[in-house]
């Protein structure tokens, strides 16, 4: 299998209603903005759902959430050494190439394994994989902070207590953006490909985890249907070091909305430019 044989940019458009994209720990879990008040999702999540996806469809995953795994193992720790002898372990570069070779997603995103304290097979390990997939995080076009919704709920039993009165674990608060349209880009780098044995094939598969990102993904803050990839834009250069720069690339997509009110994704007015030489897929979400 050869490595990737040329560079790729990419472009995702998301439609949001009446869901919480990705909701911030530090501010009781509302939805993510930055300081201007423009919705994110962070590279992290939409990494995570890429590595979710790709699990689904059968692919080796190193890094595996708890509530969405195909194996045992309680930690990264323990299915490093569960599924690599210390042997290999032992052999930095032994352990660089298996490593890449057996999981997907490191040698898609890198992961760093540094291990030095305990016992086991990876104990004295410090290996820093750096992959050939970049994904930038995911902002709103227009502003979320007046367009979002919190509601107060209430569990119609208590989850503490002898049950005599309401336990405080009763009352909580729910919140959502009622519409947004999202945009996040990425690339994918032929040279640090050659690194990890990333290919043509494995781009292949994130593209296809792109086009179907909420598959499978419904949760109480994100109902089933209420997320959606509109469109995946894929530009691939005719060169392992491309013709053009990314951020040259990226900046050819344009979202706007129409009026200061949208309320769906018809709302925006969505245009792509384009450059010498190069072409751009364009393919409709799931």
């Amino acid at each position: 299998m050869t490595t990737l044989t040329n560079k790729i940019d990419f472009a995702v458009i998301i439609s949001v209603n009446n869901a919480n994209p990705n909701g911030d720990p530090l501010n009781g879990n509302r939805p993510r903005v930055d300081y201007k008040g423009f919705g994110e999702i962070s590279d992290v999540a939409i990494k995570r759902k890429i590595r979710n996806r790709l699990l689904t469809e059968g692919h080796s995953i190193f890094v595996q959430s708890d509530d969405n795994k195909t194996d045992d193992y309680p930690s990264l720790r323990k299915r490093a050494e569960g599924e690599l002898s210390k042997d290999v372990w032992k052999d930095h570069d032994e352990a660089y190439r298996v490593t890449c070779e057996k999981w997907l997603d490191v040698r898609a995103f890198g992961q760093v394994f540094a291990y030095s304290k305990g016992k086991g097979e990876a104990s004295g390990v410090s290996i820093g994989v750096r992959g050939p997939v970049s994904v930038h995080p995911a902002f709103s076009v227009l502003p979320v902070l007046d367009r979002s919704s919190s509601i107060q709920i209430t569990k119609s039993v208590s989850g503490e207590g002898d049950g005599e009165k309401k336990a405080s674990d009763t009352m909580g608060m729910k919140h959502r953006v009622d519409h947004g349209v999202y945009v996040f880009y990425g690339s994918m780098n032929p040279q640090l490909a050659t690194k990890t044995g990333f290919s043509d094939e494995d781009a292949a598969a994130i593209k296809d985890a792109l086009r179907t990102l909420f598959r499978n993904d419904a949760s109480s803050a994100r109902p089933e249907g209420s997320m959606e990839i509109y469109k995946l834009y894929w530009w691939e250069h005719n060169s392992p070091n491309g013709q053009y720069s990314a951020a040259k690339v990226h900046r050819l997509l344009k979202v706007e909305a129409k009026n200061e009110e949208p309320n769906s994704i018809e709302d925006y007015t969505i245009s792509l430019g384009e450059l010498d030489g190069l072409k751009c897929e364009i393919i409709d979400g799931e």
